[in-house]
């Protein structure tokens, strides 16, 4: 007997009424910086081959959408629409400079881009780079906004410096057959099955993404000075899922090398933040009872998901961080060096960030309710990113230290000789 294939649909129907009721956490714009930016996810349910929809005179509700048949539909597929963009925006730019480009690997995005003097606000930030963008109109009947997720803050220079603030907003297709996307020549539509990102059976493929960590530090005209601080503190890299679309737009030739799509820094950390909806515990007080064990001790009633649907990369993640309790998007956002000593002295320099994150996780652990305007993430990363400098300031110092004292030495022992 054939096992039942995993219902994905479900933990996005619960995902998406519960981001539709949690309220995001808003960044402000400082004075000194005022660039904001916005994105759109856009999910999609692609009914079984069998079914045959009914054409939907008005907009159901969200809780009417999932109560149709072919929705309900054990064979129907939850997608999420990536694209890939043959020039990056100027903050992905900013933010992601791999080391060497693989001409096979693909890096892949949710469409947006920045908020223009005239945009009303992020939302219709969104609305407007997606329609100029991927051409599809995510105003029509056809899709329906279900919220905001909790901003995020771009910097670049090891987080030494704010770009823009990004605000991401989730879209849902209402309809199977809506107009066809117009995406310009330039960009290529990837849809991804959901299940291939969060399932037990099919946990998704981790791989990396290195960072030149000379691109970060040494001036960008200056060849020997990078060559140089590659060789001192080596590269940067990036916890990425390896993701595996089922169509695209325009359709690629099969007679192409393979392509590694790989979704990894901000887009990853969005894409995380939407699935720890769908497999995390609702931060009530149903959710947070406690039991008492054969040993008279206290735990918390499980969830009927875990993180361990996701297979996060502990490894990539600071010690003692849970991440079935903290958002996952930390995972993203912290990389390891290549070099373990500046893994060793970032540990040491991060005492600051570890305590960051134990408040985060006792925020979350209690719901999280009075701190909703604390930019837990925010500090977390700036912390992490000044534990990173103190590190390499300290690398630096002891190689170059090291190399002085071995061609002293040197010198002492050719002239005795």
């Amino acid at each position: 007997m054939s096992e039942k294939p995993f219902a994905v649909v479900p933990l996005l129907s619960r995902a998406l009424h519960r981001i539709r009721i949690t309220p995001p956490r808003i960044i402000a714009s400082p004075p000194t910086q005022l660039k904001r930016a916005a994105v759109a996810i856009l999910i999609r349910i692609v009914p079984s081959p069998h079914a045959q929809p009914d054409t939907l005179v008005a907009q159901p509700t969200l809780s009417e959408f999932f109560q149709l048949e072919w929705v309900k539909d054990s064979n129907a597929r939850a997608e999420i629409l990536f694209l890939k963009r043959d020039t990056p925006l100027p903050e992905e730019a900013a933010h992601s400079q791999p080391r060497m480009h693989n001409r096979n690997e693909v890096h892949v995005a949710f469409p947006g881009g920045r908020t223009e003097p005239d945009d009303e606000g992020g939302m219709y930030t969104a609305l407007r780079q997606t329609w100029e963008e991927i051409g599809i109109d995510l105003a029509e009947k056809d899709y329906m906004c279900i919220g905001q997720l909790d901003d995020r803050e771009i910097t670049t220079s090891l987080g030494k410096r704010l770009l823009m603030i990004l605000s991401p907003f989730v879209f849902l297709q209402v309809t199977p057959n809506p107009p066809a996307p117009d995406p310009i020549p330039s960009t290529t539509l990837y849809w991804v099955p959901l299940e291939t990102l969060v399932s037990p059976v099919a946990p998704p493929q981790w791989s990396q993404v290195t960072v030149d960590t000379a691109s970060r530090l040494a001036p960008k005209h200056s060849i020997a000075l990078k060559l140089l601080v590659r060789a001192l503190v080596g590269s940067m890299e990036f916890p990425a899922i390896v993701v595996h679309p089922c169509s695209s737009l325009p359709q690629t030739s099969n007679a192409e090398a393979p392509q590694i799509f790989k979704l990894w820094g901000l887009s990853l950390g969005m894409t995380l933040d939407l699935m720890s909806y769908m497999i995390m515990p609702l931060p009530t007080s149903s959710n947070l009872e406690i039991k008492a064990d054969s040993k008279g001790t206290s735990s918390r009633a499980s969830s009927p998901f875990s993180s361990s649907v996701m297979q996060l990369p502990y490894h990539g993640t600071p010690e003692g961080l849970r991440m079935e309790v903290v958002a996952p998007s930390l995972a993203s956002v912290f990389p390891r060096f290549s070099y373990p000593d500046v893994n060793f002295w970032i540990w040491v320099f991060g005492k600051r960030y570890r305590q960051i994150v134990r408040g985060w996780e006792a925020s979350v652990r209690s719901g999280g309710i009075n701190d909703r305007r604390i930019n837990w993430s925010g500090q977390a990363l700036s912390t992490f990113y000044a534990a990173i400098r103190k590190a390499l300031v300290v690398v630096i110092v002891a190689r170059a230290l090291g190399i002085i004292f071995g061609l002293a030495f040197t010198g002492w022992w050719i002239f005795l000789s």
